[in-house]
C-alpha cells in the first residue's frame, strides 16, 4: 500500500520508518525533513488544506503521527501558546486530514493516540472502553478531541480509524536502558521499543474492524497493570522485543 505517514519526521516516525518500509510504500508529510532522504517527502503542516490534498494524491491510507508541544500529563497548567498549537495539530489539523481523505476515498486510517488521554495517576487500565479520557493537560485533552474526531468521521461517513494509545516510545538503546528502571510512585510508564511499535503501527495499517477502535499499545509484556488483550484481538499484536533479551 501507498501510506501517508503524517509528521512522519518526528521521533515516533523516525524510529518506526525503518521496520515498516519493507512492507508498504512511505511518503511523509512534515514541516521538517525526514532523516531518510530516499522516502517520498512533502513539506508542509497537517492545517495546510491545499498541501494536504497533495499529499493525499496516490494514497491508500494515513497513519496520523503529529504530535506539537506536550504539556503537563500530571495538571492543566498550560499558556496561550500550548492551546494554539495542541488544539492545531490534535483537533483541526486531523479533521482536516480526515475530510480531504474522505474526499477522495479513503477509508481507513490510523490515528496516533496517546496514553495521556487518561489521567495517569491510576496504576489499572482494564480495559480501552472501560478507562475513562481524564487527563488534565492540554495535550490529553486534545488528544482525546482527536479520538472523538475520529469517532464522528466513522460515524457520519463509515471510516474504520484505529486510535493507537501509545505510551513511552523508546528507540532500543532506550527501551534496554529504561525498561529495568522502577516505575515512578504516581504515574507508571510503560515503555515501548521501537520495533513493537513499529509491528503496532503495521497491524493498525492492515487492521479489519469496522468503525472507531481505540488500542493500548505498551511495554507492559506481562499485563501488570495494562490489559492487551483488545490489541492481541483484533490486532494480532503484543510485545514481543523482551523475548530476545530474557
Amino acid at each position: 500500500m501507498n501510506v501517508l505517514l503524517i509528521g512522519g519526521s518526528g521521533h515516533v516516525g523516525t524510529m518506526t520508518l525503518p521496520y515498516m518500509k519493507e512492507h508498504h510504500n512511505f511518503r511523509i508529510l512534515d514541516p521538517s525533513p525526514p532523516k531518510d532522504n530516499s522516502v517520498d517527502y512533502i513539506q508542509g503542516s497537517a492545517t495546510d488544506v491545499d498541501i494536504v490534498q497533495e499529499a493525499l494524491k496516490g494514497i491508500d491510507t494515513f497513519v496520523y503521527m503529529v504530535m506539537l508541544r506536550p504539556t503537563s500529563d500530571r495538571s492543566s497548567v498550560a499558556d496561550f501558546p500550548d492551546i494554539l498549537a495542541n488544539y492545531d495539530v490534535n483537533a483541526k489539523g486531523l479533521h482536516i486530514v480526515l475530510h480531504a481523505a474522505k474526499e477522495i476515498g479513503i477509508q481507513r486510517a490510523v490515528y496516533t493516540s496517546t496514553f495521556t488521554v487518561h489521567e495517569r495517576t491510576r496504576n489499572s487500565y482494564p480495559y480501552e472502553d472501560l478507562v475513562p479520557r481524564d487527563n488534565p493537560g492540554v495535550y490529553g485533552l486534545t488528544k482525546s478531541f482527536g479520538e472523538q474526531v475520529c469517532e464522528y468521521f466513522c460515524r457520519e461517513h463509515n471510516m474504520s480509524l484505529s486510535a493507537l494509545r501509545i505510551t513511552g516510545p523508546s528507540t532500543r538503546e532506550q527501551w534496554l536502558e529504561r525498561r529495568e528502571q522502577p516505575k515512578d510512585s504516581s504515574v507508571h510508564i510503560w515503555w515501548t521499543d521501537e520495533e513493537d511499535l513499529a509491528n503496532a503501527y503495521l497491524a493498525a495499517i492492515s487492521a479489519k474492524h469496522d468503525g472507531f477502535e481505540a488500542f493500548f499499545i505498551a511495554g507492559d509484556y506481562e499485563q501488570n497493570e495494562i490489559n492487551l488483550s483488545k490489541s492481541k484481538r483484533l490486532l494480532g499484536w503484543e510485545p514481543l522485543t523482551h523475548t530476545k533479551y530474557k
